[in-house]
């Protein structure tokens, strides 16, 4: 299809520095003519209470997050209708902006836009995501910081804009619209996809640390016995099933990110560290802090040792393991984590397969104590129960699950760079269309009439971290919502 799009015929000077060359028959506008920002409040208004999400533009605040707002905060809050342009003021330089497809109300800290005359506001919102009219937006945005930076309204509509003819607008965003859901159906396929490979990892490991298959063999092991644990069942009749007390020795970290002058630099694992990496190298980009010697000699990371993730915002994301692969003199542990140090009876790498188990790590999972953030006790970790083979078999167990698991990962890297290229294809390709680079109106003549389809697809990864999640809800939500 794209075979088929090319540049327009004739285009001429914007008289606009940074929007250049634009198609002849488009027009060159400011912001203001286009839009009038509309200020009516809730009041006592019964309206539903919606949010700006970047993901999914306009959708009811319960979807959005998990933060509710009394009825009383609602009395100041801004109405918005169906077809009204919202922008997030302290994100207008990130590119936050959507239509709203429903009546209902908004942070009072978002900007509301109707327009003055006959468009479609849908073109503009894409318009006003790409590269361009973000980097113009943020030269514009006032405050202190990029994080609170606003976009106010006189600035923003002295912005100047390409304008194609309404029918023009209309199959832009017809186009586009058909575009975009094919990449999200392609997308969708692509996480399905890894959702498989991760539960067959998962299955994968569960199945060769606690003795369900033979690693040497690929079959059961000849016999079994009652391990006396629910959750577990039966185990190989030569195995054990100790206290992770037993096994390892516990030192909970309480070296923090600061740096004091009577201190010796450090160089510092962190939670971030260890949620992100199945294995910790020395020559990872750690953060620098100071320790003192005594925090240096207890807290030093060992080949071999195995950190967890103590505390968390999510009661699932607790003890989330990482094998110390390679490590150096001032590379140490950091504050909520959990360092555990195999005795002679287990391999580092075998513990570490071992927690990655979903039986074993939902030991820790139940144990959490929290309500908006969770954390997991010295007893809790001490009397976590772990299947325990021989010696030879767990090397074998670490070496099979090493060799399978790589290519499981190969897998889902793949895949998740193929999301990427499509999302970065995808912002290229609305960039070229909404400027203008490209002529689509013979292509948005000849689509198809499709049905509408539930969206499946958000454009951000399913594997967001908690910083990432935190991040993205600053973002996503207005500092009066918060």
């Amino acid at each position: 299809m794209m075979t088929n799009v090319k540049p327009y015929p004739a285009y001429k000077d914007s008289g606009v520095e940074w929007l250049g060359q634009v198609p002849a028959h488009w027009e060159v506008r400011r912001i203001k003519t286009l839009f009038r920002e509309t200020d009516e409040r809730n009041g006592d208004g019964r309206r539903p209470l919606l949010s700006l999400t970047r993901a999914r533009g306009i959708v009811p605040q319960a979807e959005a997050s998990n933060r509710v707002a009394s009825v009383e905060d609602l009395s100041n809050y801004k109405v918005c209708k169906s077809g009204d342009l919202i922008m997030n003021r302290m994100q207008a330089w990130s590119g936050m902006f959507a239509v709203s497809s429903t009546d209902g109300v908004i942070s009072p800290d978002y900007s509301v836009f109707q327009p003055k005359t006959a468009i479609d506001v849908n073109y503009f919102e894409a318009l006003f995501k790409t590269p361009v009219l973000v980097g113009e937006f943020a030269k514009r945005s006032k405050g202190i910081g990029s994080g609170f930076n606003r976009l106010y309204t006189p600035d923003f509509g002295a912005v100047a804009i390409v304008s194609p003819p309404l029918p023009e607008q209309t199959a832009i965003v017809r186009f586009l619209d058909y575009m975009d859901r094919r990449m999200r159906r392609y997308i969708r396929t692509k996480q399905k996809l890894i959702k498989l490979l991760e539960e067959y990892k998962q299955a994968l490991i569960h199945q060769a640390v606690t003795g369900k298959i033979d690693v040497r063999t690929g079959q059961p092991y000849p016999a079994y016995k009652p391990s006396g644990v629910e959750w577990l069942g039966e185990v190989p009749a030569h195995w054990e099933v100790r206290w992770l007390r037993t096994v390892v020795e516990i030192r909970v970290s309480n070296v923090d990110k600061h740096s004091r002058e009577d201190e010796k630099p450090v160089r510092l694992c962190n939670y971030v560290d260890v949620y992100k990496h199945d294995k910790i190298r020395s020559d990872m980009n750690f953060m620098q802090a100071t320790a003192s010697c005594e925090e240096i000699a207890r807290f030093r990371l060992q080949i071999g040792d195995v950190l967890i993730t103590k505390d968390s915002e999510m009661w699932n994301d607790i003890a989330v393991p990482a094998l110390v692969e390679t490590s150096a003199p001032d590379l140490i542990s950091g504050y909520h984590l959990a360092l555990l140090r195999p005795k002679h009876m287990v391999q580092g790498g075998f513990l570490f397969r071992a927690i990655q188990s979903p039986g074993v790590s939902y030991q820790f999972h139940v144990e959490a104590n929290g309500v908006t953030r969770f954390g997991l006790s010295h007893d809790a970790i001490k009397s976590a129960l772990v299947p325990l083979p021989s010696l030879p078999e767990q090397a074998a167990i670490v070496e099979y699950l090493d060799a399978q698991t790589a290519k499981i990962d190969a897998a889902i890297a793949a895949a998740r760079r193929e999301i990427e290229l499509l999302r970065e294809y995808r912002e290229r390709l609305i960039a070229d269309v909404v400027t203008g680079k490209v002529d689509v109106r013979e292509v948005a003549d000849r689509l198809p009439e499709e049905p509408a389809e539930e969206e499946a697809v958000e454009w951000i990864e399913e594997e967001t971290t908690t910083e990432e999640a935190e991040d993205e809800g600053l973002s996503e939500e207005s500092d009066a919502e918060a």
